[in-house]
């Protein structure tokens, strides 16, 4: 990924926050003071319509929180046709489980136009966990809520595909 920017600058800085209360669902239960000791470990980067963020089967060690544009969610099928399968827009985050396991990317991730993103690093995430533990905490329900709510979600539809056992 290109532009990769430090988030912890003056002005930028309280958009960022401000921004992160507003939209990003992972933080929301978060006071401007934890939000301001958390974005000194985030960075800010641009990416290009077409440029991949990561790919299925990388090494995932960073979550993303789009601030703007749109990012396709890409899963290879088994024949070997990529498949959107989601579309991430303002708000949405993606990567989530690379902050708490340390298997590969579940799928692939590619701008759709030009997106900002903001990034936390699963080493600055354990670091927060180890120094600011009730941040970190917090972070790790919002990351549990999320993952559950797709987990939820993820079951709705598959029975919505399944026939009926009988």
């Amino acid at each position: 990924m290109e532009g990769t920017t430090p988030a912890a600058g003056g002005a930028i800085t309280q958009a960022i926050i401000q921004f992160l209360i507003l939209n990003i669902p992972i933080l929301a239960r978060l006071k401007d003071k934890e939000l301001k000791i958390i974005i000194k470990y985030m960075n800010l980067i641009e990416v290009v319509p077409g440029e991949i963020v990561f790919k299925e089967g990388d090494t995932g060690d960073y979550v993303c929180f789009v601030v703007d544009g749109t990012l396709d969610v890409v899963k290879k099928s088994k024949t070997g046709e990529s498949i959107v399968i989601s579309t991430l827009s303002k708000g949405g985050s993606i990567g989530e489980m690379a902050v708490v396991d340390e298997l590969p990317r579940s799928a692939t991730v590619k701008a759709r136009t030009k997106s900002t993103l903001i990034t936390l690093s699963q080493e600055n995430f354990n670091y927060i966990l180890a120094e600011h533990s009730t941040i970190g905490v917090k972070v790790l329900k919002g990351i549990a809520r999320l993952l559950s709510m797709n987990l939820r979600k993820t079951s709705t539809r598959l029975a919505d595909y399944m026939l009926p056992l009988s």
